[in-house]
């Protein structure tokens, strides 16, 4: 037997998942993390407590699934997009900032305004937002100028963890694009691009670039001591963790949509040629003719946690408090009158100032309502992030749904009822590491390509078909939901002043 390796490194936990090369999870280890707030807006990790928990996961998977480690093949990370990871002249951390920091708001502001903004769109089709990481680089630049000059390399998350497996620093195309730091679609760096950040002397800071499924390097003895994978362990450069969730769940082709009902909303498009219009957030390329072209905000399943932390654990429901929200959901019919809900618990796509809130509660309105506004409010701004992407031309056949809200039996169908979509469940839960995995797979050429790996290593669990009834239903409240958006506008730039 020979296995596969895949790390899904987010901004809190870190999971190492081993796979068979036909797909099947063998095991899996996951270990949390702890953010900083040293200050209002900032959100830091301890990048030696990421190493520690990497390769203690590392050694758990391993250890449960009580294989031979010579008989893993390859390895493969994922981890989140943008934020911050910069090192010094010695290689040792210097500052780890997540993706969901907003200390450079006003900068990102600043950048994005004007020519500047035109000219960072037109290069590397995205515009600054503040935890983008030249975006945060510049901010260190201008406000911590003595860190700056001890940086020497600038690293992603999984860029980071790579570093500790190989003693190699590098980084990978689909993250670098995705964080606004590549000419597209060229995916290469650019001195010009450094320089509209205003960031002309930090092109040396950035590490050499691989695509995601070339080898990177090979597990040091030191890291094989700790992880207890066997020296000489190829390690791939890995790829931003939307791209690797995509791969996982099935989504390889040209005219495929990945969405993933996770803590971000994500709403992903493959593609043979990029979008370049300002309308779509950002673009990631991972090959050549390869490009996910990506609408995408926290404004997903980050909003069902939020319920569950603040009011079902409160009242008791601890043994499955989700399994609680998905019966109260499913008993309830949706009705015109229904509640509403605006999911920006975290800022919207749309502005920084919008804010989640329930409408429209009558007496007779019970949790269930509650929830099913919950989740319909969840699919509306993935449907706008859709349309944002169909507007600006691209086209899909086909949606593959992955992520935590997959995991419900009934948001699904809301998904396929509200978008008027067929919509396939990926049957692996872990849709980013396997992506990894599939990554390490061919570069260690035990899988010939990523369709390849697709094909084989990948599988639906289920589908939905669209209740052509609810079709009137859902058009509906989807234009109700936009509109109400429009109302509350001034109350929330007055709540923002307040």
């Amino acid at each position: 037997m020979r296995y596969l390796l895949g790390l899904d490194a987010g901004n809190t936990v870190i999971k190492a998942v081993l796979f068979d090369l036909d797909g099947n999870q063998i095991a899996m280890h996951a270990l949390d993390g702890q953010s900083s707030n040293p200050e209002p807006g900032f959100v830091e990790r301890d990048l030696n407590e990421l190493w520690r928990n990497a390769h203690q996961a590392i050694r758990s998977c391993i250890e449960q699934a009580g294989i031979d480690p010579g008989a893993i093949a390859g390895v493969g990370c994922a981890g989140h997009g943008n934020g911050l990871y910069l090192l010094d002249r010695d290689h040792a951390p210097l500052l780890g900032i997540q993706s969901l920091d907003s200390r450079a708001a006003r900068l990102a502001d600043e950048l994005a305004a004007g020519e500047t903004g035109d000219l960072l769109q037109q290069i590397c089709l995205q515009k600054p937002w503040p935890s983008q990481t030249p975006t945060l680089l510049a901010w260190v630049k201008r406000e911590r100028p003595e860190l700056y000059g001890k940086a020497a390399t600038v690293l992603l998350c999984k860029d980071f963890i790579t570093y500790k497996l190989t003693g190699r620093l590098v980084s990978d195309v689909s993250d670098m694009s995705g964080c606004g730091l590549l000419k597209m679609p060229d995916c290469v760096y650019d001195r010009d691009l450094m320089g509209l950040y205003g960031l002309d002397n930090a092109r040396d800071l950035l590490p050499d670039l691989l695509a995601p499924r070339d080898v990177a390097g090979h597990v040091t003895a030191e890291a094989g001591a700790l992880t207890g994978l066997c020296e000489g362990t190829p390690v791939v450069a890995g790829l931003f963790d939307v791209v690797a969730c995509a791969l996982g769940s099935g989504v390889v082709a040209n005219g495929q949509a990945s969405i993933i009902v996770g803590t971000w909303s994500i709403n992903q498009v493959v593609s043979a040629k990029p979008t370049e219009t300002a309308d779509v957030f950002m673009v990631s390329g991972f090959g050549e003719g390869r490009f996910l072209n990506i609408e995408s905000s926290a404004t997903s399943a980050a909003n069902l946690e939020w319920y569950v932390r603040e009011f079902v654990e409160r009242r008791g429901h601890h043994d499955d408090p989700f399994g609680h929200c998905n019966r109260l959901v499913a008993d309830t019919e949706p009705a015109s009158d229904d509640p509403m809900y605006h999911p920006f618990l975290y800022g919207a796509r749309l502005g920084s100032d919008m804010r989640a809130g329930f409408y429209g509660i009558s007496g007779w309105h019970r949790e269930g309502h509650m929830l099913r506004a919950l989740y319909e409010g969840v699919m509306f701004e993935h449907r706008r992030h859709i349309e944002v992407l169909t507007k600006a031309g691209v086209r899909f056949d086909e949606i593959i749904l992955s992520g935590g809200g997959a995991r419900s039996q009934v948001w699904p169908q809301i998904f396929a009822d509200g978008l008027g979509k067929k919509v396939t469940v990926a049957a692996c839960l872990e849709t980013g590491a396997l992506g990894a995995a599939i990554a390490a797979g061919c570069g260690a050429g035990v899988v010939g390509s990523y369709e390849a790996g697709v094909e084989k290593m990948t599988r639906a669990r289920t589908t939905f078909e669209p209740d052509p009834d609810l079709r009137g239903h859902y058009d509906r409240r989807y234009r109700m939901f936009i509109d109400l958006g429009a109302d509350m506008r001034r109350f929330w730039s007055t709540l923002r002043d307040a």
